[in-house]
């Protein structure tokens, strides 16, 4: 008896368990039957889809928006894979859209990742192919070619860069940096120590420099106050009444005849210029005169220089004369 309950009860439980799997299995697949799906397909060419499945995620801008249903390849084109995807109801795909490759982590597996699109372009119907984007293949591949060709101008340069000539040069541009480096320290050095040896000269040097500085401090607070009485005596009323008399001066010189005054300095200046003329005529007549004055003064100074000579030498001159060789009368009278 107490067999045939357990018996009941397991059969009981075996019952309930079947009918909620049934059910479960059932909600699942009437879900999935009656779930309405937007189809499209993207055609990859020359692409590898490896990691690429069945179920695997379709995003759009990053939200999950349905899964891959089938991958197969064009029997018209077998570089061609066409990828089925089954989209969530209503989903905005527009005409500009692209459906890219990407990756999930470090697994390997890969997801279409749709992006792009603008709120000017037509919807893609349901049916249509979404426009192929880049592939992460595509993307390594173009960056390794920009690596490699990077590589090559580096290692093209780094074999001119060890030539023997230019290493040479690199070693003689070391020894002589080093040398550069050397003569400087010992230049610094030598600073130093002329500075050391000749501090209390600075020292001397620096005090006069300051007492300098500190009349230059004085005049400039000399010349700022002379400038300050300048400005006054500029703005005061002397100058206004000088410069007023002035004025009246230019106007009267306005009013006078100023032709005429010309003309009068004019005639004035030619009357001045023709008396220095005859003035100059004068001396120059004058010192002539004067000239042939001081002539006959000197022949007569020596005349009577010569004379008292003789008297001094023979005074009897003075009473018989003095004699001469030939006589007029005996030249006249034989």
């Amino acid at each position: 008896m107490r067999n045939r309950s357990q018996k009941i009860r397991l059969g009981i439980f075996l019952l309930v368990s079947l009918t909620l799997l049934l059910a479960v299995i059932g909600y699942f697949t009437a879900r999935e039957f009656f779930e309405k799906e937007d189809i499209y397909y993207v055609s990859y060419e020359g692409v590898s889809v490896s990691g690429l499945e069945v179920g695997s995620p379709v995003k759009y801008m990053g939200i999950k928006v349905g899964t891959i249903q089938d991958i197969t390849i064009d029997p018209q084109n077998v570089n061609k894979v066409i990828v089925e995807l089954a989209l969530n109801p209503d989903t905005p795909i527009k005409e500009d859209a692209h459906a890219d490759i990407t990756s999930m982590g470090i697994t390997g597996l890969k997801a279409i990742e749709i992006s792009g699109g603008s709120n000017e372009a037509k919807s893609l119907e349901p049916g249509s192919f979404i426009p192929a984007g880049s592939s992460i293949t595509q993307e390594i591949t173009g960056k390794a070619e920009i690596i490699a060709q990077k590589a090559e101008k580096v290692l093209n340069n780094l074999q001119l860069f060890t030539q023997p000539e230019n290493l040479n040069k690199i070693t003689e541009l070391v020894d002589q940096i080093t040398m550069l480096a050397e003569q400087s320290n010992k230049t610094v050095v030598k600073i130093d120590t002329i500075v050391t040896e000749n501090r209390q000269d600075l020292r001397d040097a620096i005090a006069p420099m300051k007492e300098i500085s500190e009349r230059l401090d004085a005049s400039s607070q000399l010349l700022e106050t002379t400038m300050k009485t300048i400005h006054l005596k500029v703005h005061s009323d002397t100058i206004d009444d000088i410069l007023a008399n002035v004025r009246d001066v230019s106007v009267e010189m306005k009013k006078a005849d100023i032709r005429s005054l010309i003309a009068n300095v004019a005639k004035a200046t030619e009357q001045t210029q023709q008396l220095l003329i005859k003035i100059d005529n004068d001396l120059n007549r004058s010192s002539r005169d004067f000239s042939e004055s001081l002539h006959l003064l000197k022949l007569t100074l020596e005349n009577l220089n010569e004379a008292s000579m003789k008297i001094n030498n023979n005074p009897s001159v003075l009473i018989r004369g003095i004699e001469t060789k030939n006589p007029p009368d005996e030249k006249l009278n034989p």
